[in-house]
């Protein structure tokens, strides 16, 4: 099926590779993600994976992690995203069948003492037995991403007694949100601690953190993660009622954040999803960090070939509101058509940044800046997005050209709206693989062997031209960023603009 999907999709695609500026990050299933199928999905526009540690065995997933950065050698890089379970708000297996039926105006009683595989038709047991102390009379729970409904009535020892406001059928293990938010459940828990520690040694390139409440939760990741020698950037995933309320310290905090807006959607209601999408997109790009769109973006072809015009509306507004990723989940973990989906994700997306809305932004042209870098890259993308031939619509400048060790030129220039493609040079593995989640940002590994300014920059130049003859051209015009000492983190100074 990977073979047949893929010679039409990722052909077809494989110009975009270097084209596209929004990045595609897809679930990967250990059981199932083939070499060939990995290939095939790179080829078809995966710039990362994610790993979900709720699912699987986590050696499989080392596995995986290893093989992913084999095959996308001869590619591209290839960013991994360690999505960590988090404290798992889900109910128990039932007794005789995988689910039941539940009916409006019934009891049904959430027991924290029922054993797994004990449920029926009247009760079921909880993974998370603390839920009896956050709820109370009046509270309502969310079940199966808020598909079904519960009021609760009572709190009697380990039972929670509850009506069903919302008919439907519930099966075995799935989430349990308390509408409004208000759960006492931390970030992290012990089996999270065991899990960062067993696979911290693959060097992910980032740790997604699930229900964050506050910037300490991010705090005590990054702490962990420092015991273990990592040095990878973190995602606050927000899905939680107090994640809102605290979202500008948690951003700062965090390198990245990911709108993960099936729980999200169950604590605050989904009218409300499209007005947060839009506020914490342009929040997290003001503040110089990465921003992912998640959830239910294709859910439709995990059974089916082609996307609904409804998801086709989703990913090309989640592009048009300046997200850097849109994320994929159970359309590439489980679903019939992983390579197909990436190739339709990539095609809504290239056609969505094709409108003048996603073009260039005249972002931050009155601001002040104090940092040389910040200086430097702000100048770099003013000089793009003013440099027209002949008064034209025509950008004369066609490529960046960042040298960079830390990669923060790239990502501050990836937080302007802009037609041009920054090509991300460094020598620094980490850096290039952190960078495949920026919009509009194409990380490349190079170690130049030059030393002196005008023989760097001529390297690499011929590199490109030789790596990209489709987008780097003789008598092309590209700006350059480096800095005057190579090899110095923090020490972009220099800007220049020549000819190819």
């Amino acid at each position: 099926m990977d073979k047949k999907n893929s010679n039409a999709s990722a052909d077809k695609n494989r110009a975009d590779i270097f084209r596209r500026r929004t990045k595609i990050l897809a679930t990967l299933n250990p059981t199932n993600t083939t070499p060939q199928r990995i290939e095939n999905m790179i080829y078809a526009g995966l710039d990362a994976s994610r790993h979900n540690l709720s699912h699987g065995n986590i050696q499989d997933h080392i596995k995986l992690i290893a093989s992913i950065r084999e095959v996308s050698k001869g590619i591209k890089p290839v960013g991994i995203v360690v999505d960590i379970q988090g404290p798992k708000l889900r109910i128990l297996d039932f007794n005789n069948s995988e689910s039941i039926k539940l009916r409006r105006g019934n009891q049904f009683i959430l027991d924290a003492e029922c054993g797994d595989n004990h449920g029926d038709e009247n009760r079921v047991g909880l993974d998370y037995k603390d839920l009896v102390k956050d709820v109370k009379p009046g509270d309502r729970l969310g079940l199966a991403d808020g598909i079904m409904t519960l009021e609760v009535k009572q709190v009697k020892g380990s039972e929670i007694i509850c009506e069903v406001l919302t008919n439907g059928q519930l099966f075995g293990r799935k989430g349990l949100n308390k509408i409004g938010g208000g759960l006492s459940a931390p970030a992290l828990t012990q089996k999270d601690r065991q899990d960062i520690k067993e696979i911290a040694a693959c060097k992910p390139d980032y740790f997604a953190l699930s229900f964050v409440k506050s910037a300490s939760d991010i705090r005590e990741l990054r702490q962990l993660l420092q015991a273990e020698n990592c040095n990878a950037a973190i995602i606050a995933k927000i899905e939680r009622n107090e994640a809102i309320t605290n979202i500008k310290e948690i951003t700062q905090e965090a390198d990245a954040i990911m709108i993960a807006r099936g729980d999200l959607g169950v604590e605050v209601g989904d009218p409300h999803l499209p007005g947060y999408q839009k506020r914490f997109i342009k929040l997290a790009r003001s503040m110089n960090r990465c921003v992912i769109t998640a959830t239910q973006m294709m859910e439709s072809m995990i059974h089916n070939p082609v996307p609904t015009r409804a998801e086709v509306f989703d990913v090309a507004n989640a592009v048009l509101d300046g997200t850097d990723v849109v994320m994929l989940s159970g359309e590439t973990a489980v679903g019939k058509y992983p390579v197909k989906v990436i190739a339709a994700m990539s095609n809504i997306v290239v056609g969505a940044e094709q409108e003048k809305l996603s073009g260039i932004s005249r972002k931050r042209d009155e601001e002040r800046f104090f940092d040389i870098e910040e200086s430097i890259s702000m100048s770099a993308m003013y000089a793009v997005n003013h440099h027209y031939k002949d008064h034209s619509d025509e950008l004369t400048i066609k490529a960046i050209l960042a040298l960079t060790e830390s990669g923060r030129t790239s990502i501050y220039m990836s937080r302007v709206s802009s037609g041009v493609s920054i090509y991300a040079l460094s020598p620094n593995i980490e850096t290039v693989r952190r960078l495949t989640l920026y919009r509009g940002v194409y990380p490349v590994h190079m170690v130049t062997k030059a030393k002196e300014h005008d023989d760097v920059i001529t390297e690499v130049v011929r590199e490109l031209k030789e790596k990209y003859p489709n987008y780097i051209r003789a008598g092309d015009q590209v700006l350059i960023t480096k800095g005057s000492t190579m090899g110095e983190t923090g020490g972009t100074n220099l800007l220049q603009i020549i000819t190819v």
